[in-house]
């Protein structure tokens, strides 16, 4: 009797040092698992055991942004798919739907988030930005006037930015080669 009894504690106390695998935990590996991401869209796991904190590289090969490489980091919570991940750009960049802190304009990320919805609707919510940005909801408001009052003018600073240049006092970092 008293053998059973501590083979069961030697059970017990093994299965404590074990981590426990999250529900989001679950999910992120399910839509990891899923992920069709096209060339233009990389991620990177700095710590492969960590698959809630991660980044994306996205080189669009078509628009204004062509040639540029934008690193995205994700942070998932233990609520995800309930709430959304936190998606935040690492470079400071010209556009309308990022802000200079790298915060995201992107409506699945806020309001319009469901469960239903996955890493891979994120990612391509993202790319899908640097196609067609969104000047009537935007975080950065002087780059969204601007791509509305004058479009040319617009691309010329994207160039200008992706370059690591200065548009009025604020320093974009490099993002082409």
């Amino acid at each position: 009797m008293i053998k059973i009894w501590s083979m069961k504690k030697n059970e017990d106390q093994a299965a404590k040092k074990k981590p426990k695998t999250s529900a989001a935990q679950i999910r992120v590996q399910k839509d990891l698992t899923e992920l069709d991401l096209p060339p233009t869209m990389k991620t990177h796991f700095p710590d492969p055991a960590d698959l809630l904190n991660f980044t994306l590289t996205i080189t669009p090969d078509e628009g204004m942004y062509k040639g540029g490489s934008f690193v995205f980091q994700f942070n998932i919570n233990s609520n995800y798919p309930h709430e959304p991940p936190k998606v935040k750009c690492t470079q400071v960049i010209y556009h309308p739907n990022v802000d200079l802190e790298g915060n995201v304009c992107l409506n699945i990320l806020r309001e319009d988030w469901k469960p239903v919805l996955n890493l891979n609707s994120v990612m391509v919510g993202l790319q899908y930005l640097f196609l067609e940005p969104n000047a009537d909801d935007p975080l950065n408001k002087e780059a969204a006037e601007e791509l509305k009052r004058n479009r040319e003018q617009f691309i010329y600073n994207v160039k200008t930015s992706m370059r690591g240049g200065t548009i009025k006092g604020v320093q974009y970092n490099k993002v082409t080669p």
